[in-house]
């Protein structure tokens, strides 16, 4: 696997400042994507174990809240095995930090139902995950009044009350838009 970049001080990507990695390989290749390059399986560089343990250092400080893995595609088949290993890693080391993890796929009708690579590993990705941010981009379902995705199509899952119901259930307390001085909340 390779990813494009570690992200140590990210704040567009989730709640609090997090520490994000953009792995590389996608195939949805969303329309006006603003990460492109990274479709490529073979762009950036090769995630090792220092990769891993580089991670889990810039996570260690109090003030950072989580990580955050985005694409790239994180759970192309290519990409599965090494992100459950990081993701066991991240949950075993640190407990406390919360994921979050953007994808293309749908939660429900694709990742739950074993759709997408290795249906057991999809499942055990996902119980190391808090928040799933999921569904392509759609360019013409954009807008800046958008927190923490772009397209207003895309949804943000807490992951372990999802597990529990069955369903998919909206993260509580996240902002879905923006607008002016308030916020209307989930």
């Amino acid at each position: 696997m390779n990813y494009a970049v570690i992200k140590k001080f990210d704040i567009a990507n989730g709640t609090g400042v997090r520490v994000s990695l953009f792995v590389s390989g996608c195939r949805h290749r969303c329309k006006n994507c603003f990460n492109s390059e990274a479709w490529d399986f073979g762009y950036g560089k090769p995630f090792t174990e220092d990769t891993a343990n580089e991670i889990i250092e810039a996570l260690k400080p109090d003030y950072i809240t989580g990580f955050s893995l985005l694409g790239g595609e994180p759970f192309e088949p290519e990409n599965q095995l090494e992100l459950l290993k990081l993701l066991r890693l991240i949950k075993e080391k640190l407990p406390n930090k919360s994921v979050w993890c953007y994808t293309g796929f749908l939660y429900d009708s694709q990742l739950l139902s074993g759709k997408v690579g290795d249906g057991e590993t999809v499942k055990e990705m996902l119980k190391n995950i808090d928040v799933l941010v999921d569904g392509k981009f759609v360019e013409e379902l954009k807008s800046p009044d958008l927190l923490f995705r772009g397209s207003s199509n895309q949804r943000i899952i807490d992951v372990k009350k999802s597990m529990e119901s069955g369903t998919a259930q909206w993260l509580s307390g996240v902002w879905q838009r923006k607008m002016g001085s308030g916020n209307i909340y989930e």
